[in-house]
């Protein structure tokens, strides 16, 4: 993954985990791979458990011990309704952020729309 996808990464994920969450609660493991399922490929265990804990700390999910086979119980995090109503801001703040941006594209593909920038200072 690029530098520049990560970086857009980095300001959404917290929407993606909560969406996840939404479909089914899960422990941090299970998020990881969920999300490596739907092509994020390169997420990083570690970025996912820091980001549950601050969304745990914030009051956005409910968290049970679950009794685990092997080892220490299991967080499992499941989405609350303050987490819901987060959710529900974030789609609406992706949803205008990805409409704006289509519509830029769409006029940087125009006919006769010059794709070079100009230099500074000019």
């Amino acid at each position: 993954m690029g530098k520049q996808m990560t970086e857009m990464l980095k300001g959404t994920l917290e929407g993606i985990v909560l969406a996840t969450l939404a479909v089914q609660p899960a422990y941090g493991y299970e998020i990881t791979a969920r999300l490596r399922e739907q092509g994020f490929s390169d997420i990083v265990e570690g970025t996912v458990y820091a980001l549950l804990i601050r969304i745990e700390q914030r009051g956005l999910v409910d968290v049970e011990k679950v009794p685990s086979e092997k080892g220490p119980p299991r967080k499992v995090y499941s989405l609350n309704a303050q987490g819901g109503d987060y959710l529900e801001e974030f789609w609406k703040s992706w949803g205008f952020l990805a409409e704006r941006i289509e519509q830029l594209h769409h006029q940087l593909e125009q006919p006769g729309h010059s794709n070079n920038t100009p230099n500074e200072g000019e």
